[in-house]
């Protein structure tokens, strides 16, 4: 947490201190309420970092954070695992992987836990991704960039990779793939639909792999 004890409180800081005290409850038994309320405002911190002045931040910081505890819950076997897990990564977690994440939640029927993030994100997510991606009837609305952290990577069953190097630690016992994809920012819609359909491709080899049966 950075909010240190000289800083002023805030109602940004009341607000994510009432997040924490819900999440908190929720998570009583397997982690402290310090810790809850660690995670609740280091992930407004890090948002923040992308995007100070981004709209609906504190949103964005519980979803984020409510994920990354159910995350650090399931990695520490104290919550089941509903569905397989799958992490996208790029760098910016505001194109390919974000993509990526859409396709798979949308093919798969929610039958695949989805996750993707970004070893540098960006502020938000590239417009034309959200118009390619308009284009084939997938919403991005709730979509928004985010940080690679710790939590996510170790819940994950599969991570795949798009052009983030070596950002991602690698554990044992997950499967690494890296899909090789040309990066999208600053390319025009014309350029951007072949990008779009080289991953929906991708999606249905892996998603005919963890299903046993291929997507139609």
């Amino acid at each position: 947490m950075t909010i240190h004890e000289n800083t002023p409180r805030t109602g940004t800081a009341l607000v994510l201190d009432n997040i924490a005290h819900d999440l908190g409850a929720r998570y009583h038994g397997i982690f402290s309420a310090e810790t809850v309320a660690a995670v609740v405002h280091e992930s407004y911190d890090l948002l923040a970092l992308q995007s100070p002045n981004a709209a609906f931040l504190v949103l964005s910081a519980e979803r984020f954070a409510r994920d990354r505890l159910l995350a650090a819950a399931q990695a520490e076997g104290a919550v089941a695992k509903g569905h397989p897990e799958v992490l996208f990564m790029c760098v910016h977690n505001s194109a390919r992987s974000q993509m990526a994440a859409a396709l798979t939640h949308a093919l798969s029927g929610g039958r695949i836990h989805v996750r993707s993030a970004g070893s540098q994100p960006a502020a938000q997510i590239n417009p034309v991704i959200i118009e390619a991606m308009a284009e084939v009837g997938v919403s991005m609305a709730e979509a928004f960039p985010k940080p690679m952290t710790d939590d996510v990577v170790r819940a994950a069953d599969v991570i795949v990779t798009m052009g983030c190097g070596d950002a991602c630690p690698i554990y044992p016992g997950k499967r690494y793939l890296d899909w090789e994809l040309t990066d999208p920012a600053d390319l025009p819609l014309e350029r951007v639909r072949p990008i779009r359909d080289a991953i929906d491709l991708h999606v249905r080899e892996l998603l005919a792999e963890m299903l046993h049966h291929p997507v139609a």
